[in-house]
């Protein structure tokens, strides 16, 4: 009985362990340009080594053993002058492999903000697995509001899968990756949109002044020629959708058209709800995503009556309008920043390749070395350490 428990709570579990949210797999052939990197770095570390002359007396035996000539003498040496190699030589080739390890580790982000709102978490999930022609690694790949960081949405997306092998490294984001950091946005209250007076494009005005003006006209004269307001507000996360014939967003929002008179409330003139889906294309730049958003549907509909909503089709076009030429660039501007992927510095994708599947997309990449691995490392290396770089003797023989 003791044993079916255990099964059922092992099952339990599983059942709701979290899910990645991002998955990152690097190829034997990533690996194989690591390598390469790695051994120029320590070519460059055995130049800086400089082993003294040795001179010597042995009884009536005097010597003088020059580096140069200890390749040539090296199955004469003696047992000390072996020894002498190994602690000059052994400990610089452990301290440069441990150093360049733990620096291209260190800088890769696991926990940063994106900018003044929000943040991202990168927490590796589980240990990495390692066969012999890839290394994978999931993330949890999750946004949230740098007011609140504690929070977390919950993860019900599929779980991104990568296959391929053809490419140096391969990143999976799931639906989860894209609706955490919407929800984010919308919780630091970014979602919203407010155009008063000038900022209402003239022709937009306008427009709306004769739609509402048998509500204007009867107000007072001095509400009459009050500033327009239009006012958007994102009414509930916008939720992504990912599928192989490409990525949407869902947004339903608010838009309120008002007067605002100096020094007295405002008078609404109108109230609708607004659904908009948009087009979104993913692309790696260096090591950041960027999104390109387009707006492909839009409607706008009363929250009074069917009436209304007829009434508001002659709006529909204008507003359209106004979304592709102040809305659409400010959204763009911002995702185009992109989010930084976790890849360690001095490492950047080039000759990508976006798939998209049923609830996650993929992105190939081959790597490019923007900068050498000892500027990374000297970079990264803490004061204490750049003050005295010799490696700690040794006794252990290469």
């Amino acid at each position: 009985m003791a044993l079916y428990e255990a099964l059922f709570l092992a099952l339990l579990v599983g059942a709701h362990a979290e899910l990645p949210g991002c998955k990152i797999r690097v190829t034997s052939k990533a690996l194989e340009l690591v390598k390469q990197e790695g051994l120029r770095f320590l070519e460059q570390e055995l130049e800086t080594i400089t082993i003294p002359d040795l001179r010597g007396k042995e009884g009536h035996f005097y010597y003088n053993i020059s580096e140069k000539v200890y390749e040539f003498l090296s199955t004469f040496i003696t047992s000390g002058m072996r020894f002498l190699l190994n602690q000059q030589i052994c400990p610089v080739l452990y301290h440069a492999g441990t150093v360049l390890l733990n620096s291209l580790l260190d800088t890769i982000p696991v926990r940063s903000s994106v900018d003044d709102l929000v943040g991202i978490d990168y927490s590796l999930m589980k240990d990495p697995v390692a066969s012999t022609s890839n290394l994978d690694m999931d993330f949890r790949g999750a946004f949230f509001p740098l007011t609140e960081k504690n929070w977390s949405l919950p993860n019900r997306a599929v779980e991104p899968q990568l296959q391929e092998e053809e490419r140096m490294v391969y990143v999976a984001f799931s639906e989860f990756f894209f609706d955490s950091a919407m929800e984010s946005y919308f919780r630091a209250g970014a979602l919203q949109l407010s155009l008063v007076g000038d900022k209402v494009p003239h022709d937009l005005d306008m427009l709306l002044r004769a739609s509402y003006f048998g509500s204007i006209v009867l107000l007072s004269p001095a509400v009459i020629d009050s500033p327009l307001k239009l006012e958007l507000r994102v009414l509930a996360p916008p939720h992504c959708t990912i599928k192989p014939a490409g990525t949407t967003i869902s947004v339903t929002a608010s838009v309120t058209i008002a007067l605002v008179p100096p020094d007295q409330p405002e008078v609404q003139l109108s109230s609708m709800t607004m659904d908009a889906r948009l087009s979104a294309k993913m692309a790696l730049r260096g090591k950041a995503l960027r999104t390109q958003l387009d707006l492909r549907r839009f409607r706008i509909y009363s929250n009074q009556s069917a009436l209304e909503s007829l009434a508001l089709i002659p709006l529909q076009a204008p507003l359209k309008t106004l979304l592709q030429i102040a809305v659409m660039p400010m959204l763009n501007e911002r995702t185009w920043r992109g989010v930084q992927i976790p890849l360690p510095e001095g490492i950047n994708f080039v000759r990508e390749v976006v798939t998209n599947h049923a609830g996650f997309l993929t992105i190939g990449a081959d790597l490019h070395f923007a900068k050498g691995l000892r500027e990374v490392i000297e970079k990264n290396r803490p004061a204490d350490v750049m003050a005295s770089t010799a490696p700690p003797p040794s006794t252990a023989a290469v």
